[in-house]
């Protein structure tokens, strides 16, 4: 990459010898001279921070390149210096083709300063070490979520897992401003107080970091590929390496039958052994017995699973996802290539990671199959990524339309410049599998696994894949969170990770204002997960109980 200069260095930056646009650092007055090499010209618009502007002037149908890609197609003519908008390009991408030659070499990174290196985890029996030890309790159906949630409330306070009402003491306050006759002016004026309490009490069970409820809106009505997946998903999160064991609620009559999870279970682990429950509705009669039946045998069974203790283990047991969410236009100089190099320490130390969100994967297609270390991962990748958008066009959409209003004001206009960025997550080393939504991580190296973009939908997809622990970088701020994988957060700017503190975990704007190199932030992503994965450091997101989990339904969304 290559900053320019403006009065100063750090004020815009050439990410590619081949792009022909510049991104501003930050923002940039109309009129400014533009001093880059051999070019120099003013600036003909204000270029506000994130965004790009042309540094050659552009005819329509002259090709946007960033990141080395084929980014968009200029749709007017736009003299450089004018900053690049929605009203003058558009999407575009390059062919792929899978005729090219495998790239699969890569020179591994420098490891010898992780080597040796462990957490503090878990293990299982079948060779996996998770970073936390979970208790999970499902519906098979949405009908149960009811029992579900009975079961929440009848565990969480008792056992000591139960988050604080913060804002609980707030709204008491304003009943009795209101009680007492308080005007509309008065209530929005009045000083609401939180309950500062610990995050978690006295555990009854100190080595269980939690019993987990997933409710959702699946099970029964969709298609039978509906409750396949929802029925592989949930497998991947009963043999996961966070989970300890499960209690799971069937109605019986509903398309995502026990028999189909059970057979899951056995795909991602032939001899499971753990502690698993299993109760019907139909079968027991009254709600009193079902419920009473649960609560009794998940009680048992959190007994003999609080034996269990944390131990060493290498770091190539860690199972990475790489995720993003709520993206700008520093996404892929700051976040995203330092937790790509972060996937190339743990691939080269023998562990794996997850690249997900195939929607913001177009435009790179060539790059990632050519990386593939055979054709049938090559293929499959191709194969997906074409049925995805075709099904995406047949609902009157498409890649194109996935970035989100505070995506295009951010600086990503394009799905193309999106997906160039986005892309950087997965570092340099080869692809040895690709992945379709909900199957699992079976090898060392990296996977591409395919998801929407959605923030939660993907994440709870690549925790169901088996990631053990998360990174997601994000440049405009989301609170997404897992019930059994620590989701690390990490903020493409400074000035989001002091607007809201409460849910970034890592800086990564200190590689924009020059403070520190990728390489040291990345040494510093990695310091944390070994802390994380230890349990040594709650992630904000479990600060603040944020459980989310959404199966994806298959072709709705993005």
């Amino acid at each position: 990459m290559e900053t320019g200069t403006l009065l100063e260095k750090g004020n815009f930056l050439k990410i590619n010898a081949k792009d022909n646009v510049l991104v501003a650092l930050k923002d940039l007055a109309d009129g400014a001279e533009i001093v880059f090499h051999d070019y120099r010209f003013p600036l003909k618009t204000l270029v506000k921070a994130k965004h790009k502007f042309g540094l050659t002037d552009l005819q329509p149908g002259d090709v946007i390149t960033m990141y080395g890609v084929k980014v968009g197609l200029a749709t007017t003519f736009i003299e450089k210096g004018t900053a690049l908008t929605t009203e003058n390009i558009e999407h575009a991408s390059s062919e792929y083709s899978l005729g090219h030659d495998r790239n699969a070499e890569w020179s591994a990174p420098d490891v010898s300063k992780w080597a040796g290196r462990t957490f503090e985890g878990f293990h299982r029996a079948d060779g996996t070490v998770g970073t936390g030890n979970f208790w999970v309790v499902i519906p098979m159906v949405f009908c149960e979520n009811r029992n579900t949630e009975f079961l929440k409330q009848a565990f969480l306070d008792q056992l000591g897992y139960k988050q604080p009402d913060v804002y609980e003491a707030g709204v008491a306050q304003l009943a009795e401003l209101y009680k007492a006759g308080g005007s509309v002016d008065d209530i929005l004026n009045a000083d609401i107080p939180e309950d500062k309490s610990a995050l978690t009490q006295n555990r009854l069970f100190p080595n269980i970091d939690g019993i987990k409820f997933l409710t959702h809106s699946m099970g029964c009505g969709g298609t039978k590929s509906d409750a396949d997946a929802l029925c592989g998903l949930l497998a991947g999160y009963i043999t996961h390496p966070n989970v300890a064991g499960a209690t799971v609620l069937s109605l019986g009559c509903q398309h995502a039958q026990v028999s189909m999870l059970k057979n899951e279970i056995a795909k991602r682990d032939a001899n499971f052994s753990k502690p698993l429950i299993v109760l019907e509705q139909q079968s027991e009669g009254t709600e009193k017995t079902l419920m009473q039946k649960a609560i009794k045998q998940t009680f048992a069974a959190l007994m003999e699973v609080n034996k269990q203790e944390r131990r060493p283990a290498p770091l190539s047991k860690l199972i990475i996802g790489l995720e993003c969410g709520g993206s700008d236009g520093f996404s892929g100089i700051s976040a995203n290539p330092a937790i790509g190099l972060v996937s190339d320490i743990v691939v080269a130390l023998g562990g794996a990671t997850i690249l997900a969100e195939f929607p913001e994967l177009c435009g790179v297609e060539q790059e990632l199959a050519d990386r593939c270390v055979d054709d049938f991962a090559a293929k499959r990748f191709s194969d997906l990524m074409y049925t995805y958008n075709k099904r995406a066009e047949e609902s009157g959409s498409g890649f194109y339309a996935n970035p989100s209003p505070g995506n295009i004001k951010d600086g990503l206009i394009t799905d193309a410049i999106k997906s160039a960025g986005a892309a950087k997550k997965a570092g340099s080393s080869p692809v040895v599998a690709v992945l379709d939504h909900p199957e699992k991580v079976q090898k060392p190296g990296l996977h591409l696994l395919c998801t929407p973009g959605s923030d939660v939908e993907s994440t709870s997809s690549e925790v169901g894949a088996g990631a053990n622990v998360v990174l997601f970088t994000t440049g405009l701020g989301t609170p997404t969170g897992n019930p059994v994988a620590p989701v690390v957060k990490l903020s493409t700017n400074t000035a989001l990770q002091q607007r809201m503190p409460d849910i970034i975990d890592i800086d990564c704007g200190t590689i924009i204002d020059g403070r520190e190199t990728l390489q040291e932030v990345a040494d510093r992503v990695m310091e944390y997960i070994i802390s994380v994965a230890s349990g040594e450091t709650m992630v904000k997101a479990d600060q603040l109980g944020q459980d989310d989990f959404i199966p994806w339904k298959r072709g709705v969304s993005l």
